[in-house]
């Protein structure tokens, strides 16, 4: 029996935050060993296809609003994949298996609720998680 499709938002990225104080998604890892010029021929191949195959039919939230991830708009916004984007989550294993093969850790997290949604399309939104300590605006 198969099972139904998860409700729950995906995103993919380091377990320790950057010097920004963010923690990078799956694809800013790869870029990074990419721009480093760090993969073999063979992985810099797959890379590319990858992001060709993601830019061609991704759409780029910053391209729809610039300010998405503005860090006084936005702290800490974060790209999530939908529970629908079943093809776009597939993609992901050959970056996941150049992190793996490089010892970049990266890990997968799930959440029906990952936040405040500042883009949303088709395959993914963009989220801003709550911060510890802040009480949030608006309501009461």
């Amino acid at each position: 029996m198969r099972r139904p499709p998860s409700l729950r938002h995906t995103r993919f990225q380091s377990p320790t935050r950057s010097p920004k104080g963010h923690h990078p998604g799956v694809f800013g890892l790869a870029n990074a060993l990419a721009r480093e010029g760090r993969l073999s021929p063979e992985e810099y191949a797959v890379w590319r296809a990858s992001n060709d195959w993601y830019d061609a039919h991704f759409p780029n939230p910053t391209a729809t609003d610039p300010t998405v991830y503005d860090p006084h708009l936005n702290p800490g916004a974060a790209a999530w994949f939908r529970p629908t984007a079943t093809e776009a989550l597939a993609r992901v294993t050959p970056y996941l298996r150049i992190l793996r093969d490089h010892g970049v850790p990266c890990v997968r997290l799930e959440s029906a609720r990952p936040g405040r949604i500042v883009y949303a399309d088709a395959y993914q939104v963009v989220a801003v998680a709550p911060q510890p300590g802040r009480v949030p605006q608006g309501r009461t």
